[in-house]
């Protein structure tokens, strides 16, 4: 690509329309106002377009790019929300089979097309991807032309360059000498920074506010990264442990280093007949029952040292804290919340092996049905075989046992009851309030004997590396935000010429505000009060409108 010189002896960059130096026009199209964005400077996107990194620049650094992305980034935000995400939905059962039981067809489609678990997806991740590369590129493609022009820009400017100004005017001196000491001083009341060169003056004021876009983009460039880091293991936690009484289990997010204990969880509910809870009586008696609070007694353990697969892991405790709605355990950037809560969950169950005759017990077995034993032992021979277990029972569309969850909420098995004169053993379907045989008549039953109940506690195990990066490309974007809304970059340009004297005028908005401080900078002096050309432009097109 060529150069470009200008009269003035100056070499612009291919592309270049105003001259960084004197403001003459390079394009030689003619036209009434000049295109003073990026102060005419020559930006990539629009003299590079013959290699592929041409193109990929120039794709990135499109506003219209930029725009649909954040439009799609938003509609898929939005139905994003229209259903739970996975991490909110119960974990006895798969996404595929939530989705579709409770909402339908769009449930189906909602979770093969990945929504169920958007904000970690890939297609999504690529999206927030491509928009922080636009936003990088587009910001690059602007930024360091508009710094050129700014830093390079003279004071005194081409005649074509003040009269092709919106604000623009003209004033013939007719012999008369004007001072211009008057209307410095005028303008720097209102704290103009003015420079000097040959008696042409340039006067200028909030140039930071250019910069305003700019830190907006740095903002959203730094919250997408941040965003985007969410997805990387170990970064963002966001998840749901459920925990019965007397359980220990391993925290999910933290490879198997800390462990927790429910040692106790208690309820408290109002009481319409205590005096303290009267005001709560009207919704008692429509909701049944109302929480006052409720807590877990919770043991948190380190592991003590890297445990091989299958070994119990050696755990070291690390304190005793009670778990309140509002009030988490925190520890090594976790913190454990205290959510939900499920009382009197089946923990295990007891059978007695009876002769169905003669109703002589041979011994007992309790099943844990959160952790069933494969055979149990009894006396003189005798035993049972867990054949099958289902935690949640119910009949398939074959007319088959199977289990909704593994949650055990209705409870059944297939026992192989073996005695010494049925060495092979019997078989037996047991349920609640229901005994099947189905291979005939059995000499021997499993008779209920008894039911234990735990109470289980939903907690919150969330860690958030990321929240300081977030926190940060906030506050950098209202930064620019404040910084391009409340000021604006004023120019005002003054040149002497032999006969006549020049005046114009530029800003990034509020033109209103400019022609007001030029008017008050020259009043009661000879100088006369500049035009907006693009008003008058508009007033000219409308009277030939109405005339016509």
């Amino acid at each position: 690509m060529k150069e470009v010189k200008c009269d003035c002896g100056h070499v612009n960059p291919y592309g270049t329309k105003i001259c960084e130096v004197c403001g003459s026009i390079l394009d030689k199209e003619d036209k009434k106002l000049i295109d003073m964005r990026y102060e005419g400077s020559a930006r990539r996107s629009q003299t590079y377009n013959k290699t592929i990194i041409d193109k990929v620049w120039n794709f990135f650094s499109s506003v219209k790019v930029g725009v649909t992305l954040i439009v799609l980034a938003l509609v898929a935000s939005a139905i994003g929300t229209i259903f739970p995400q996975e991490m909110y939905i119960p974990s006895s059962v798969t996404p595929a089979e939530h989705y579709q039981s409770e909402y339908g067809t769009l449930g189906k489609l909602y979770y093969e097309f990945g929504f169920h678990n958007l904000y970690s997806s890939w297609w999504y991740l690529i999206i927030i991807a491509m928009l922080g590369i636009s936003l990088l590129i587009a910001s690059i493609d602007r930024f360091f032309p508009l710094y050129r022009s700014l830093k390079k820009q003279g004071i005194t400017r081409h005649d074509g360059f003040m009269k092709r100004q919106r604000v623009s005017g003209v004033t013939k001196l007719d012999g008369q000498g004007v001072d211009l000491e008057e209307v410095k001083e005028r303008l720097k009341k209102q704290r103009y920074h003015i420079r000097e060169e040959n008696g042409n003056i340039l006067a200028e004021k909030s140039r930071f506010s250019r910069w305003g876009p700019y830190v907006n983009h740095i903002g959203l460039i730094i919250f997408l990264i941040g965003a985007l880091l969410r997805s990387v293991p170990g970064m963002y936690i966001d998840k749901v442990l459920w925990l019965r009484e007397g359980e220990t289990k391993e925290i999910p997010g933290t490879n198997g280093e800390y462990y927790l204990k429910n040692n106790e969880f208690t309820l408290e509910v109002y009481d319409k007949e205590n005096e303290e809870d009267e005001q709560f009586s009207a919704a008692i008696d429509k909701t049944g029952t109302i929480a006052k609070t409720y807590e877990a007694d919770v043991t948190l353990f380190e592991r003590q040292n890297e445990a091989l697969p299958g070994e119990k892991a050696e755990l070291d405790k690390v304190k005793d804290f009670k778990i309140k709605v509002n009030e988490p355990l925190k520890h090594d950037h976790f913190a454990y919340y205290q959510v939900d809560y499920k009382l009197d969950e089946l923990s295990t169950m007891s059978f007695n092996l009876i002769n169905k005759e003669t109703e002589e017990k041979f011994g007992n077995i309790t099943v844990d049905l959160n952790n069933p034993q494969k055979m149990y032992e009894l006396n003189k021979g005798y035993s049972v075989e867990l054949m099958s277990y289902f935690p949640d029972f119910e009949f398939d569309e074959k007319g088959e046992p199977t289990t909704i969850s593994k949650v055990p909420n209705n409870p059944a098995f297939i026992f192989n009851m073996k005695t010494p004169d049925k060495p092979d053993g019997e078989v037996s379907f047991v349920a609640i309030k229901e005994t099947v045989e189905p291979l005939g008549e059995n000499t021997y039953k499993l008779a209920f004997a008894g039911v234990e109940t735990k109470d289980v506690t939903a907690l919150t195990v969330r860690k958030d590396l990321t929240l300081w990066i977030l926190f940060t490309g906030g506050i950098i974007f209202m930064i620019g935000v404040i910084q391009g809304s409340y000021w604006n970059h004023r120019r005002i340009w003054i040149k002497r010429n032999e006969s006549e004297i020049l005046i114009a005028g530029h800003t990034n908005k509020n033109w209103h505000g400019i022609k007001k401080d030029i008017k008050n900078a020259i009043e009661s002096t000879p100088l006369c009060e500049p035009t907006d050309l693009l008003e008058e432009e508009k007033s000219s097109n409308k009277g030939e409108v109405l005339n016509g």
